[in-house]
């Protein structure tokens, strides 16, 4: 066949009626859908019958459902099936208006289609890949027509996600990126443009996040159940990252990986061993039947037990203390959380701050929010006032003489905190429990403070504490066996969700979750990508509550920057180096929300 001339560098199509999806795996037959149901001709290659006859079925069963839901009427629907036509021969491609690559992610292999399509559409069409990791300005560069090549990369599930990151390379023509950013616009998707390095933005901030997880667990640091835990009920995301990585294929993180590590040199793109072992002993997740867990079959979503699944009773308090008492040290939020938790689970608390007056303000505080639970209906007035009458406060740690629990939630300052563990020390009588809440210093330089660091415990709860579900329990190396059973039964008792961790900077949460922040300030940095396109891919893309810039301001830049300082020095890797613009915002005042001026400027209250 002869290949096309070349068009005009800037012509492309102004509407796109007719789409060609190459590749009909799950991310394919899913695009496709999208397409179809938003009324565009769809036509499906794919070498394999089955693949067409899969994404024929899932397009079927999807409308049917819809069908189901009153969302389309079942003309609708056969209006829809009618639309969507599959072939096996890169031929049928030969009048789309756009042709959308989805096959695996392999250069070679996208490079092979492109060169075909290059010799089959028409001058005007436009070639789009959905890769998430290999390089757009390569494919152009090989194509014969590099101006109308550029990336458009879905998320899965398509049908569901609304984040699509269009990318342009520095040959792609403004008109071919205009028309297909329209296109995304027209099947309800919020386009992202963003230039052409590995991983883009959402998965180029997501995948370090993943690799790093997989590392913690290699390192068996914590179990893959509470590594995911803790991001889900700590974060609020909707997948743990080890179970995200199952649902994304192993093999694909790696590829992904691989690409921003050439690309970066970041040690933390570098992807962790286990990736490779897994990948290459076929176990790449749920399309394997078994990842970092086991599923009950090849492609599906239900876990199994395994061997690694902890037994019925695993962490059970077996020999824990009795605790009956609580003594909370401390008078802000935190600390008024933690005493409002421990009340509304019935236990006798004390709470002690610099004076009684302070003690008092922060049971005020703790009346407020009772007060707003049952305005809400979550609490009876009775269960209210058993809670308030349930707390003591006081003006000195003396008050602590008798408690079971001493629970130190002061400010994030290793010498305060270590002065108060001695008083606690001196104050408390034998076989206490001495909890620090720390969320980034050794718990072992407060345990060192006493005469008693067997009794020496970490539990790290999170903010606001009556609302999180998540407690981090950090054990040292000196903790007793006792101590951690009695702080495992206690967390049960006040209703939250324990995770096991050991005495390193971070724990899991903020291990996980500080240098991620880095990395979005990194981005913005090197003007790759703005707040708001960061943000809106995370939020779209990735499934988090806040963009990362929204969170930083919430969280206070000051509090992160001291947090990203802590994880450089405890794991001196030069990609935990805290991003110089944090640094220079913090130094110029900029904190955040607190300040009315952070990564955005917010109205003074």
């Amino acid at each position: 066949m002869v290949r096309p001339s070349s068009p005009e560098p800037h012509s492309a199509p102004t509407t796109l009626g007719t789409v060609a999806v190459v590749g009909l795996g799950t991310m394919g037959s899913g695009i496709a859908e999208v397409l179809a149901r938003a009324g565009r001709e769809v036509i499906g290659i794919d070498i394999s019958d089955a693949a067409a006859v899969q994404a024929t079925a899932a397009l079927e069963t999807s409308t049917a459902r819809a069908v189901e839901r009153g969302k389309i009427t079942e003309q609708e629907r056969q209006d829809v099936l009618a639309r969507f036509r599959t072939f096996s021969d890169l031929q049928a491609a030969a009048e789309a208006d756009l042709v959308i690559e989805v096959v695996p992610e392999h250069y070679d292999t996208k490079r092979e289609v492109f060169a075909a399509l290059d010799t089959i559409v028409r001058p005007d069409t436009i070639l789009a890949t959905g890769t998430n990791a290999l390089s757009v300005t390569r494919l152009a560069a090989d194509s014969a027509r590099p101006e109308r090549v550029l990336g458009v990369h879905f998320f899965n599930p398509a049908p569901a996600m609304k984040l699509v990151e269009i990318v342009s390379s520095v040959l792609t023509a403004p008109a071919a990126v205009a028309t297909v950013t329209q296109l995304a616009r027209d099947l309800g998707k919020e386009p992202v443009a963003v230039g052409d390095r590995p991983g883009f933005v959402a998965d180029g901030l997501l995948f370090g996040y993943l690799n790093q997880a997989a590392a913690m667990y290699e390192s068996k640091y914590a179990t893959r159940e509470d590594i995911d835990a803790a991001m889900r009920l700590g974060c609020g995301l909707p997948m743990g990252p080890l179970a995200l990585l199952d649902l994304v294929g192993i093999d694909t993180a790696r590829t992904v990986l691989d690409a921003m590590y050439a690309a970066s040199g970041d040690r933390l793109h570098a992807p962790a061993p286990i990736l490779k072992q897994l990948s290459e002993a076929g176990l790449t997740g749920r399309k394997a039947g078994r990842g970092f867990y086991s599923y009950e079959a090849p492609g599906s979503g239900t876990v199994v037990a395994d061997a690694e699944t902890p037994a019925e009773g695993d962490g059970a308090a077996a020999g824990a203390r009795t605790v009956s008492s609580v003594g909370v040290a401390g008078s802000g939020t935190m600390a008024s959380g933690i005493a409002e938790v421990f009340a509304k689970a019935g236990y006798e608390v004390v709470l002690a701050a610099r004076s009684l007056e302070k003690a008092e303000t922060a049971k005020a505080r703790i009346a407020k929010s009772l007060a707003r639970s049952v305005d809400k209906g979550r609490m009876t007035a009775e269960a209210r006032d058993a809670a308030l009458e349930r707390i003591t406060p006081a003006g000195t740690l003396d008050a602590f003489a008798e408690v079971d629990l001493a629970v130190e939630a002061v400010a994030e300052d290793l010498e305060i905190k270590q002065q108060l563990f001695g008083t606690l020390d001196k104050v408390c009588k034998p076989g206490a429990v001495l909890a620090t809440t720390t969320s980034s210093l050794p718990v072992i330089a407060c345990a060192r403070a006493t005469s008693r660091p067997q009794d020496v415990i970490g539990v790290h709860f999170f903010n606001p504490a009556p609302a999180m579900k998540l407690v981090e329990i950090v054990r040292t190396v000196l903790t007793a066996d006792d101590v951690h059973a009695t702080v495992r039964e206690v967390c049960g008792k006040v209703r939250k969700h324990p995770v096991d961790c050991g005495d390193r900077a971070g724990f899991i949460v903020n291990a996980l979750l500080f240098p991620y922040l880095n990395n979005a300030v990194k981005m913005v940095q090197d003007h790759y990508a703005s707040l708001d396109e960061i943000d809106a891919a995370m939020r779209l893309g990735g499934g988090y509550p806040m963009g990362p810039f929204e969170l930083l301001d919430v969280v206070g830049l000051d509090v992160s920057l001291a947090i990203e300082q802590v994880l450089h020095r405890e794991f001196r890797d030069p990609g935990l180096k805290p991003a110089p613009l944090l640094e220079h915002l913090v130094a110029a005042g900029c904190l955040g929300r607190k300040t009315g001026r952070g990564f955005r400027e917010y109205a003074r209250r």
